[in-house]
């Protein structure tokens, strides 16, 4: 791949890639600076990138691993100096002006409960919900992706589902 290329990447696939940034991070300066690092790494790693081989799913890899580095330098650095976390939840996603008004507060409010629920999930499910369900890659790219057989990502999804229909449920 070249820069050219890259950039098409960038214009086709940004708007997607910011979005899995914004649900990884919960936070939109960390979110954006996730974004600017996983564009970064890519023009390192400008000639691994294959433009036939799905892009936009090594992009999120890269994304994933960045995301995992970083998380894993703040725990590392919490312990050692005890830092507090300045994370936000996500902003509220829009709602359609066809509703009523108690339909879109209660649609509003059933949103902020699955965000928050999904927030609370630990990463091996979080990840696999958000790029099967948020991203739509099939259980392949989300295997290929996070570098594990499918089977454990169906049963991931499955387990994630059924930690979620608990929550919701007694929530």
């Amino acid at each position: 791949m070249n820069v050219t290329e890259l950039e098409k990447c960038i214009e086709t696939y940004g708007n997607d890639i910011y979005a899995f940034c914004l649900h990884l991070a919960y936070n939109q300066q960390e979110a954006e600076e996730l974004y600017q690092d996983t564009f970064l790494k890519a023009m390192e790693l400008l000639k691994g990138i294959e433009p036939e081989n799905n892009p936009k799913s090594y992009l999120l890899s890269i994304a994933i691993r960045l995301w995992k580095n970083q998380k894993r330098k703040y725990l590392w650095r919490k312990r050692i100096a005890g830092i507090q976390s300045l994370a936000d939840e996500a902003e509220e996603a829009e709602i359609d002006s066809g509703y009523s008004l108690e339909d879109e507060v209660l649609h509003k409010e059933q949103l902020r409960q699955l965000r928050q629920a999904v927030k609370g999930l630990e990463d091996k499910y979080r990840i696999p919900v958000c790029l099967y369900y948020m991203e739509g890659m099939q259980v392949a790219d989300v295997a290929t992706i996070l570098k594990l057989p499918k089977g454990t990502v169906k049963s991931r999804l499955y387990k994630a589902r059924e930690i979620l229909k608990k929550q919701l449920a007694g929530g």
